[in-house]
């Protein structure tokens, strides 16, 4: 129960990070319809996972309930494009290329249909 509590105060954590740091990139880049902020969460998140996760898989770097507060919590509140990625790079990194490159093109290619159909069944619903 103590780990579901951490996990859940990560997410609070990084969901407002999230918020904050998206608001701050997109801020910087008014003039732009380019979704920044989104853009630097993403890639920031996948960098700190990415420190965190060799870390603690080369040097036991992080201890089970830290790991569940930061990476699962903390990251997966910031961003879960996150877990796409290492799970990508694990499956890429473990010779299963193929199911690497089918991962990248069903995350990426089902959530934006994902987000059509449920905009256009609201629409439908709602017009």
């Amino acid at each position: 129960m103590a780990r579901i509590l951490l996990i859940g105060l990560g997410g609070f954590i990084g969901s407002i990070l999230r918020y904050w740091l998206s608001g701050v990139a997109q801020y910087a880049a008014p003039r732009t319809a380019f979704p920044i902020g989104t853009l630097v969460v993403n890639v920031s998140g996948c960098l700190a996972l990415g420190l965190l996760v060799e870390l603690a898989e080369a040097r036991g770097f992080l201890a089970p309930d830290t790991r569940a507060l930061v990476v699962v919590g903390l990251l997966g509140g910031f961003t879960t494009f996150s877990a796409f990625a290492n799970e990508t790079v694990n499956a890429y990194r473990d010779g299963a290329h193929a199911l690497a490159a089918v991962n990248v093109l069903l995350n990426v290619g089902a959530s934006l249909l994902a987000v059509w159909a449920g905009r256009s069944v609201a629409h439908f619903i709602w017009r």
